[in-house]
C-alpha cells in the first residue's frame, strides 16, 4: 500500500507540473508597490515561428483596498519599437470576495495580457509593469499601493505554429 501511495504521489506531481509555460518572471513587492518602482523583466529570445499567449501574474492579500487593478504595461522590442497598454482587471467579485486562486488571505491571479503573439525580432524583449490605481474622484494616483505582494509574467506556447 505504501508503494502505491508513493507512485500515486509521483504521478500526481508529474501531471500537475505539465505546463506549456516556456518562460516566466516574478518580482516580490514588500511594503507596498511604489508607483515609481515598476516591475521590469527581460524576456529571452524565443522561437520566432511559435505562437504564444502572455499573462500577467499578480498576488494580492486582504490589504488590497480596491476591487480592480489598473496596470500600464510597456513592451520594448529588440529593434526599438515600443508598445504600451493601459489595462484594467477585476480583482474581486461584486460581493467582495477575491478572485484568483489560493487558500487564505493570499490570492494569485493569472491575467490575460497578449493572445496569439509571436516574437519575430531577434534579441531580448523587455516588459515594464507599473500600477495606475486611483481612489474614486482623485486626480492623483495612489503613490504606494498596499496589498500587492508579487507581480510577474508568464509566456505559454499555443497549439499554433507555422
Amino acid at each position: 500500500m505504501r508503494n502505491f501511495l508513493v507512485v500515486f504521489g509521483v504521478v500526481l506531481l508529474c501531471v500537475s507540473c505539465n505546463t506549456d509555460t516556456v518562460v516566466s518572471g516574478n518580482q516580490n513587492i514588500s511594503g507596498g508597490w511604489d508607483v515609481d518602482q515598476p516591475a521590469v523583466f527581460e524576456i529571452p529570445q524565443l522561437d520566432s515561428l511559435q505562437t504564444y499567449n502572455m499573462f500577467l501574474n499578480v498576488r494580492n492579500t486582504n490589504d488590497y483596498k480596491f476591487n480592480n487593478l489598473f496596470l500600464i504595461v510597456r513592451m520594448d522590442f529588440p529593434h526599438g519599437k515600443v508598445v504600451t497598454d493601459t489595462l484594467e482587471y477585476r480583482m474581486a467579485h461584486p460581493d467582495g470576495t477575491w478572485m484568483g486562486q489560493g487558500i487564505g488571505s493570499v490570492k494569485e491571479n493569472k491575467l490575460w495580457y497578449k493572445e496569439g503573439i509571436r516574437f519575430a525580432e531577434t534579441g531580448n524583449y523587455n516588459i515594464t509593469i507599473t500600477h495606475a490605481v486611483r481612489n474614486n474622484g482623485a486626480v492623483e494616483g495612489v503613490k504606494n499601493l498596499e496589498g500587492i505582494t508579487d507581480v510577474g509574467y508568464s509566456i505559454e506556447k499555443t497549439d499554433q505554429e507555422e
